[in-house]
């Protein structure tokens, strides 16, 4: 029973402790969001919000969707780019003078059995990583574009003014401006990460070329 269970946490420490990383760090915005929205509502004299209140009040969601947006637009980009697009010498790149494409439908006994497949049910494999994280990035960009209009509905009736419609909110500054300043951030690290890869290494990791690769090589 430890062997297996030991086994089991050495097989899957890298999500684990990724995991672990996640839910600790949404730990932390929630009860410093928490202090920062009571602190926020003294100011205006109202009584605060409880702990469990704040969780699903429409301020913590929108700033909790927000970021997982910009965070699935990277990775489906980045998965989709990395596809068509090269930069040589980067470990995060396709060679440049690799041979054409895997055949699919694959031959191989061992493929999964989607892979084997032709027609439309074997492109949607194919294309499945990428096409899943698009979805998670939609998915997340509405659930911040409903909850950031919520907010700034609340906001609007604590001063007496009109609230916009959900509609008229898509198009509205505070919404973009909220997106894009997380936006820029994702791409701009995801291209220093593909060019400091081409001159920098990390030992034993697959993000990284072998210490003594030559700059000019290119794949991990």
């Amino acid at each position: 029973m430890m062997r297996s269970v030991g086994r089991f946490l050495k097989d899957n420490s890298l999500t684990l402790v990724l995991m672990l990383l996640f839910l600790m760090s949404l730990a932390g915005q929630w009860l410093a969001g928490w202090r920062v929205e009571n602190e926020e509502l003294q100011r205006h004299g109202p009584a605060g919000i409880g702990l469990f209140a704040y969780l699903h009040s429409p301020g913590f969601l929108s700033a909790l969707f927000e970021n997982w947006e910009s965070e699935f637009l990277q990775m489906a980009a980045y998965v989709v780019l990395t596809a068509t697009l090269i930069q040589r010498g980067s470990s995060e790149s396709r060679k440049p003078d690799a041979g054409s494409p895997e055949e699919l439908p694959s031959s191989s006994p061992d493929a999964p059995r989607l892979a084997r497949v032709g027609g439309l049910a074997g492109w949607l494999y194919a294309h499945s990583l990428g096409l899943t994280l698009a979805v998670l990035f939609i998915a997340s960009f509405v659930l911040h574009w409903s909850f950031s209009f919520r907010a700034a509905a609340a906001e609007a009736a604590e001063h007496g003014e009109p609230a916009m419609t959900a509609i008229g909110y898509l198009v509205d500054p505070q919404l973009w401006f909220e997106s894009f300043q997380n936006w820029q951030s994702e791409f701009l690290s995801t291209a220093v990460l593909v060019v400091l890869s081409i001159f920098l290494r990390q030992k034993n990791s697959p993000e990284s070329k072998p210490v003594a690769a030559a700059h000019g090589e290119t794949g991990a």
